[in-house]
């Protein structure tokens, strides 16, 4: 029995741990916005949220070998990783993670996989995250966003792929617009063949956005 006069201490929330993956630059460029987005939320946190961050090689055997490293080290509740795509001016959650690497251009390795399937599960697997809720969320914050059937088939593709197969938690992938700070970016033939479109984002922006994207995916807990 607790002792009069004192109350009983009202247990604190355990706060969710997220993992924020992004990746290096790649196709010769000197910036990837995702990588640089995902250190910017890593670095400043969330709110209510213990965030782990990593930067991945665009590599087909590089990036889901890192990711599952951090993973194994971070043992995170919820699992979002994030590529950018030259030929998009949206935010785009993915849907489905195909199960075929076909690269249009070659990866950082010099790897270049064409019609190759990724691994001997199903044809596609769905994101374990509410891609619908996410369009929502970063519609009503005034960004640009819509779902996505096709996460491409080059890295961002097989990260998907690998995020689903080796976590059981909640895990997914959303593409942004390959922003960079000066310039136009020169990438865009590994995805939509289109690059330098302008989205009217800054990292800024995308770094807000991925904030909102994991607020709706895992929200802050609440005292």
């Amino acid at each position: 029995m607790r002792p009069k006069g004192l109350r009983q201490r009202k247990e604190e929330p355990i706060a969710k741990r997220v993992l924020l993956t992004g990746f290096e630059p790649f196709g010769g460029e000197e910036c990837n916005a995702s990588g640089e987005a995902v250190r910017l939320v890593g670095e400043r946190g969330l709110p209510g949220l213990h965030v782990a961050w990593g930067i991945l090689p665009v590599t087909f055997s590089g990036a889901p070998r890192r990711l599952n490293a951090l993973i194994g080290r971070h043992e995170p509740d919820v699992v979002l990783c994030v590529g950018e795509a030259g030929g998009r001016t949206a935010i785009t959650p993915e849907r489905w993670a195909a199960n075929l690497a076909d690269a249009r251009i070659p990866d950082n390795d010099g790897v270049q996989p064409r019609g190759e399937p990724l691994d001997d599960g199903p044809e596609a697997l769905p994101s374990r995250l509410d891609v619908d809720a996410m369009v929502a969320a970063l519609r009503s914050a005034g960004l640009p966003a819509k779902a996505s059937e096709d996460a491409g088939r080059y890295v961002c593709n097989a990260t998907f792929r690998a995020a689903l197969r080796g976590f059981d938690g909640p895990a997914g992938f959303v593409h942004i617009p390959a922003v960079r700070p000066e310039g136009q970016a020169g990438v865009g033939d590994e995805t939509d063949g289109a690059a330098g479109l302008d989205s009217g984002l800054r990292l800024e922006d995308v770094a807000r956005a991925l904030g909102v994207i994991i607020g709706a995916a895992v929200p802050s807990p609440r005292h």
